[in-house]
């Protein structure tokens, strides 16, 4: 079984499921999960989790993002991207530049975003796009997204490329949408490119197709990438004989090596004697240890 991460390029037309399935077959494993859900419409990264690596699933879903989007200005949809039935549509002919880039860069920093009808949350145990599709509206609570920065890439009006670097949980869809209602013409999400996902860059992705053709080489594994890539940026801790033991059973640890200099709450990446990654482990300055935070590897 392999254990590992693919960054996969998903293509439009394909749901993050698709992509999901299709890798099942190419991979000829069932343990799969991918890392938070594209729109079929849209297109970029989504990293696919494999075997014990379904395991960090969770925490790249909570990674940072990049996106490139195009908003169309002077329409708004019900989906509010322009796949949806549009509700409104204004003139934009008096808009200047100014007034738009003033707009776009407003929303820079920490704000208040209402999830879109149109998306997976669930309310009642019901995914809030299947009360949608039946004609269905349920109130839903603003929460605060986090723009760390918003770029114009380019202008020709009524349409706006920009490229936007967000926390989890913001809606792209929603942020074009909320640029419009400030400008007082709506808008909506022309395009969605999603070039980052924390670690995993646009650059080093693979479709599918290129996925396939690697499995007919005998290369697959080739571009899998390890559990620990996730946790590069976090500082390494390797066991010794007396640590090992402690460290398979999940047990508390001191790591004299760290512990001169470490920081309380701070997070460390272990490794046993051969090199292998096994867990994340935790600093609890008070009882002077390191603690297992998770678990991903077990003695075979």
């Amino acid at each position: 079984m392999l254990d590992g991460i693919f960054n996969v390029y998903k293509e439009k037309g394909y749901t993050s499921h698709d992509v999901v399935a299709k890798l099942r077959g190419i991979a000829g494993q069932r343990k799969i999960g991918h890392t938070g859900t594209l729109d079929p419409d849209a297109e970029g990264v989504l990293p696919v989790c494999l075997g014990k690596a379904t395991r960090v699933c969770d925490v790249l879903a909570d990674k940072s993002k990049t996106y490139r989007t195009v908003l169309l200005l002077g329409r708004r949809t019900d989906t509010q991207d322009i796949s949806g039935a549009c509700l409104e549509e204004k003139e934009t002919a008096a808009l200047t530049e100014a007034q738009v880039r003033e707009a776009v860069e407003s929303f820079q920093g920490v704000y208040m975003q209402t999830p879109p009808m149109y998306s997976a949350l669930k309310v009642n145990g019901r995914k809030l796009y299947e009360l949608a599709r039946e004609g269905k509206t349920v109130e839903r609570k603003a929460r605060p997204v986090e723009i760390s920065r918003i770029r114009i890439l380019k202008m020709e009006l009524p349409r706006v490329w920009m490229e936007v670097d967000c926390s989890k949980g913001t809606y792209i869809r929603t942020l074009c949408d909320d640029i419009g209602r400030k400008l007082g013409v709506g808008g909506c999400m022309e395009e969605l490119l999603r070039t980052r996902v924390g670690e995993f860059s646009i650059g080093d992705s693979l479709r599918l197709s290129e996925l396939e053709a690697l499995r007919e080489q005998g290369s697959l594994e080739s571009r899998l990438m390890p559990v620990d890539s996730v946790f590069a940026s976090y500082r390494r801790a390797d066991a010794g004989a007396e640590e090992e033991p402690l460290l398979w059973n999940g047990n508390p640890l001191r790591l004299p090596g760290l512990q001169k200099d470490v920081r309380d709450r701070e997070l460390v990446r272990v490794y046993d004697r051969e090199g292998r990654f096994v867990a994340l482990y935790r600093y609890d300055e008070k009882g002077g240890v390191f603690r297992t935070e998770k678990m991903f590897f077990s003695r075979r």
